[in-house]
């Protein structure tokens, strides 16, 4: 098990064989950097499962902007989604709805889309799963390493240990979906993200 970034960089160097990955991602910005540092290791497939997208012209857009920025940065990268299914987001979540961000209530969202990720690494037979969620500096980390490794012995599927923000790569994240103008949202996603984002947009406003 990998449990910091300098133990995973000396994994990445010992790999030699290209394994298969399945990338969950949760938008396109988010996984410009990943993917630029997994693809010198990795033969990847991007899964965009996000049943916590809301509005759902919202998941749409961004499931199109991801298909448009890896079909021009690999033609080797595919895309692969499940259906959007919003009820499975807010049975994972109820009774947590006006916790906040960064709270068990995320942590419950992560534990889902990572979940449906191992189970379909499993599934069609790939040597690793893991997500591009940590490239934030919003997302914590630990929780979503904790949660790999779990579903891990769960499902019997390899995590591979993501913290995507050491080494600037939150910083590059900005700097490729510039270059590549990519449409980058200002709510993490769910419906209650975007509510909270008003009423603090709402609350500057007012200062």
């Amino acid at each position: 098990m990998i449990d910091n970034y300098k133990d995973f960089k000396a994994f990445l160097e010992k790999l030699n064989n290209r394994p298969k990955i399945l990338l969950h991602a949760c938008c396109a910005p988010c996984s410009t950097h990943v993917i630029k540092l997994l693809s010198n290791y990795f033969d990847i497939t991007i899964f965009y499962s996000n049943d916590n997208i809301y509005p759902k012209s919202e998941y749409d857009k961004r499931l199109d902007e991801i298909i448009r920025f890896t079909s021009n940065i690999s033609d080797s990268i595919k895309v692969i989604y499940d259906d959007y299914n919003d009820k499975d987001y807010y049975e994972a979540v109820n009774g947590h709805e006006q916790d906040g961000e960064r709270s068990i209530r995320c942590y419950k969202c992560y534990t889902l889309r990572m979940e449906k990720t191992a189970k379909k690494a499993k599934e069609l037979g790939y040597d690793y799963f893991s997500t591009t969620l940590s490239i934030s500096p919003h997302k914590n980390s630990d929780w979503i390493n904790e949660i790999g490794y779990k579903l891990e012995d769960k499902y019997g599927i390899k995590y591979l240990y993501s913290n995507f923000k050491k080494e600037e790569g939150y910083k590059e994240s900005i700097e490729m979906s510039k270059e590549y103008n990519l449409y980058r949202q200002d709510y993490c996603g769910c419906e209650y993200s975007l509510h909270e984002r008003k009423a603090y947009d709402r609350s500057k406003e007012g200062n």
